[in-house]
C-alpha cells in the first residue's frame, strides 16, 4: 500500500454511537489515528446525520443522532478531526459523492477503515469501497458494533468473505504487516 493514495477513513464515531458495547474501542481509534498521523496518513472522519422521514425512521423506528451533541465526533477525536477532512452522510454508506469526488481528487486508491459500526456502517462503506475499485483494508481492534459483540464478529465475517479475508487487519499488523511506501 502507497501512504500517498491512502487515507485513514473513521466511521461514524459519533457521541451518539459511544455506547456500553462500543466506548471500549475508542481509545484504539485514537492510537490509530495518531500512530497514522506520526507515519504521515491523512485521515478522514464520517459523521452521520439522521433527518425526519429518514428510511431509519420510518423503517425502524429508530429517532437517534437528529443534532449535536449526539452527532458531535467523540469528544477524544475532536483535536485530530481539525487536522482532517470531515464527511457528512445521511446513509450507511461513508462513500458518499463528496467522499467519491475526495478519492479522485486525491488519487486514493486505499482506504484503511474503522469505525461504528462494524455490521451497518463499516460493513457498507467497505462495500462500496471494494466495488468502486478501491482496497479497502478493515481494521479489526479498531472498529465495534453497538449491537454488541456478535454483531461486530458477524460484520467481520460478511467482510472476510466478500472483499477477502487478507483485508482484515489488526492495528499491529497494519503497521509491521503492511508496506507502507511514499
Amino acid at each position: 500500500m502507497k501512504l500517498d493514495s491512502s487515507a485513514l477513513l473513521v466511521v461514524d464515531v459519533q457521541n451518539g454511537f459511544v455506547t456500553d458495547e462500543t466506548r471500549h474501542v475508542v481509545s484504539s481509534i485514537v492510537e490509530l489515528v495518531k500512530r497514522w498521523h506520526t507515519i504521515g496518513g491523512r485521515t478522514i472522519y464520517s459523521r452521520y446525520f439522521n433527518y425526519e422521514g429518514s428510511a431509519f425512521e420510518r423503517l425502524m423506528c429508530w429517532r437517534g443522532l437528529y443534532s449535536p451533541p449526539d452527532t458531535d465526533l467523540a469528544p477524544e477525536l475532536v483535536d485530530s478531526a481539525q487536522q482532517a477532512t470531515v464527511i457528512d452522510k445521511v446513509a450507511y454508506s461513508s462513500l458518499t459523492r463528496d467522499m467519491s469526488e475526495l478519492v479522485k481528487r486525491e488519487g486514493l486508491t486505499d482506504l484503511v477503515i474503522c469505525g461504528i459500526d462494524t455490521d451497518l456502517c463499516v460493513l457498507k462503506t467497505v462495500l462500496d469501497v471494494f466495488e468502486h475499485g478501491l482496497t479497502p483494508w478493515i481494521v479489526t481492534d479498531a472498529s465495534a458494533s453497538t449491537g454488541g459483540r456478535p454483531a461486530h464478529d458477524a460484520g467481520l465475517v460478511v467482510i472476510g468473505r466478500a472483499v477477502g479475508e487478507r483485508q482484515l487487519v489488526t492495528s499491529d499488523e497494519l503497521f509491521t504487516g503492511l508496506t507502507l511506501t511514499t
